[in-house]
């Protein structure tokens, strides 16, 4: 480190070019940050998703329902630790622009079955026992501004009243994420209420949720489970809840790959304009660099020398961008709830700071050696 003055002189020698380069590593870096949050929001909780849960939807596609009567079968098989099931609802908040989801559910056994969502105590024992009650994401509670107690109306577009009335529901907790990235933007309430009141689908339910009790033998189980329920008129299609997941985000596409594949563009672009400034630095200070060598400087150190130059560089601007990347994504969804997952993983900063070091060597590595095999003789000459 006694060589840092000198390091940062020679940074500053050309003030406007080192400014412009570091500040086109500084957006790629945030760009990366902003993708690598992109990736985990359109990826849809594949990261959360549990080792030890099943789903089991219809064979013939996910809209169609499931006999609530398999619920029974499910907790019966060999290998199950828990069930529970979900119907999506799809109903309208004022406005169809107020867009979040919905679930029926059945309030215990959901609890049990997602330990992420955190409710207090009392919330969760007022849920259980108003069969109007409902739970709310603290994300959703906050976009809309309700609080516990608030009675909420949802316009049916599937499943209707008799009447057509609104389906209201109470308020009676609002949950938040025990886990980074669960999502708090959803709004569950009592299967029971739904089923009860809605004119046609009594006694099905959307899609089971199943634990396993032992995690390595989920492909297992679920075969098991499978073959349970076939040649039935409602037969299964049952995978671990990771691989539902990510099937469900492919449906849009591979954004991952498209997010990726933009990066390595932009990171391969700031290589080559970071490598061009090192090049530039190092031919200008050519007669410099013979002189040092003359003073004793050995070909070992000038090439430290430079590569330090280089990593210093790529640490100014990729640190700042990296930093304010994981700032802005600290404050969560920015579009109000379509996001829900909206956040940068621990292994993706480490990656990032990797990636820092990695284009500081790679820019600087050709100027680096070129300048460690300078012969004092030629530069001199050149500078004659």
């Amino acid at each position: 480190m006694k060589f840092l003055h000198l390091v940062w002189r020679s940074l500053m020698r050309r003030k406007l070019r080192t400014l412009f380069t570091a500040l086109s590593i500084f957006i790629a870096f945030l760009l990366f940050g902003a993708l690598m949050a992109l990736r985990v929001a359109f990826g849809m909780g594949v990261d959360l998703a549990g080792q030890d849960r099943l789903v089991m939807i219809q064979k013939v596609s996910f809209i169609q329902p499931l006999p609530l009567s398999y619920r029974d079968r499910i907790a019966a098989t060999e290998g199950i630790a828990g069930v529970t099931h979900s119907s999506w609802f799809g109903g309208i908040y004022q406005d169809p622009k107020n867009f979040f989801a919905q679930f029926a559910v059945d309030p215990e056994s959901w609890l049990q079955m997602y330990p992420e969502y955190v409710l207090p105590e009392a919330q969760k024992q007022a849920w259980y026992a108003n069969r109007t009650g409902a739970v709310v994401g603290r994300s959703l509670a906050n976009r809309f501004g309700w609080k516990v107690g608030d009675r909420v109306p949802l316009r049916a577009t599937i499943w209707r009243k008799a009447d057509d009335s609104p389906w209201t529901f109470t308020i009676d907790g609002i949950y938040d994420a025990g886990t980074k990235g669960a999502d708090e933007t959803q709004f569950f309430f009592h299967y029971d209420y739904l089923d009860e009141a809605r004119t046609f689908g009594q006694g099905l339910t959307g899609w089971y949720v199943i634990r396993v009790a032992d995690p390595q033998q989920s492909e297992a189980v679920a075969a098991r489970l499978d073959a349970l329920f076939a040649n039935s008129p409602a037969e299964t299609k049952t995978s671990t809840e990771k691989a539902f997941v990510q099937a469900f985000a492919k449906q849009i596409g591979d954004i991952g790959s498209i997010l990726m594949a933009i990066l390595a563009a932009v990171l391969f672009t700031i290589l080559l304009v970071a490598a061009n400034t090192m090049a530039q630095a190092v031919r200008e200070r050519t007669n410099e660099l013979a002189v040092m060598k003359t003073l004793g400087f050995g070909d070992g150190q000038l090439l430290g020398l430079v590569l330090l130059e280089s990593v210093l560089l790529a640490i100014i601007g990729g640190g700042a961008g990296l930093l304010l990347a994981w700032l802005v994504t600290q404050q969560g969804d920015p579009t109000g709830g379509l996001l829900p997952a909206f956040f940068l993983p621990t292994r993706d900063i480490v990656l990032g700071v990797g990636l820092i070091f990695v284009l500081g060597l790679a820019a600087g590595l050709l100027p680096a050696w070129q300048a460690s095999r300078l012969r004092i003789v030629d530069a001199l000459r050149r500078q004659g």
